[in-house]
């Protein structure tokens, strides 16, 4: 996909300012549509999570939900993860601009971090330095402020190197896995914590435009019903949270169909349905 570089957006600043306002009991995220999140624990600590506000590259993709807010209305943040090197998670025009505004540090893995530094030179289009990247790999664990995050190995085989997090703040955890399919590695994420939420995409199979010559290509960028549930099954997670459904025109689904399919099993125990904009507190 093709970063844009204009950013405009549909709600002015009051999901941002929403999120500088709230003083969570213990943590709360905001979905910011496709697969980003804002995340606020009850210490004040602010994560962003893939933050995306680019309208994709049409008419390859197609953005079907509004832009949220700009990235410099963004007055808290502690750190900016991104889960892998897609434009729709590491995209300079939507990330750069919170790293310029509040002197953050984006913590990526070494692919995605090529993208700031060499394909959309960060540094020098934004006010942003290059002692505000670090890179995480598999295994790796740090805390900014009162969140711990640990780096897990996912599966998105449309990726050179996504990496997944696991965030804990006073016990309670929530996993990104990025654009992750079922991993046999989940079973021990699983078994090693005591998972609250699980942010799994999901998505349908549809006909996108190929990159290079443009013909229209039978698409599988997400997990589907089962999967999504498998994910959450490894993971032994209370609640399962959908998301990139509502996304690209051509991939959209019904979250709502898969509560048919937590239905049987003992994990996930819950299914939460979200849209852009709204509020989750754990």
């Amino acid at each position: 996909m093709t970063a844009n570089t204009e950013i405009a957006s549909d709600w002015g600043e009051w999901l941002p300012r929403a999120v500088a306002e709230a003083a969570p009991d213990g943590l709360s995220l905001w979905y910011l549509g496709c697969n980003g999140f804002a995340v606020k624990a009850s210490d004040g600590t602010t994560l962003w999570i893939d933050p995306y506000l680019g309208t994709g590259d049409p008419p390859r993709t197609v953005r079907m939900v509004p832009v949220p807010f700009h990235p410099s209305d963004v007055r808290e943040a502690d750190g900016v993860l991104a889960t892998h090197e897609h434009t729709d998670h590491v995209h300079g025009p939507s990330q750069a601009p919170i790293l310029a505004e509040t002197g953050t540090t984006l913590y990526a893995a070494d692919d995605s971090l090529a993208v700031a530094r060499e394909a959309e030179s960060w540094t020098d289009n934004w006010d942003v330095s290059d002692d505000q990247f670090t890179e995480v790999t598999e295994g790796d664990s740090f805390a900014v402020g009162g969140i711990h995050i640990d780096v897990v190995e996912v599966s998105d085989p449309d990726a050179t190197h996504p990496v997944g997090y696991v965030l804990d703040h006073d016990g309670t955890t929530v996993f990104h896995g990025g654009d992750t399919k079922p991993s046999d590695s989940f079973t021990a994420v699983g078994e090693s914590y005591d998972i609250d939420l699980a942010v799994v995409a999901f998505g349908s199979v549809g006909e996108i435009p190929d990159s290079d010559t443009g013909v229209p290509t039978e698409t599988k960028w997400y997990c589907d019903e089962n999967e999504a549930v498998a994910v959450a099954r490894a993971l032994e997670a209370d609640t399962l949270l959908p998301s990139h459904w509502d996304m690209w025109k051509g991939l959209t689904a019904d979250p709502t169909a898969l509560h048919d399919h937590v239905r049987g099993f003992d994990y996930p125990r819950r299914l939460e349905v979200v849209e852009i904009g709204d509020r989750v507190d754990l």
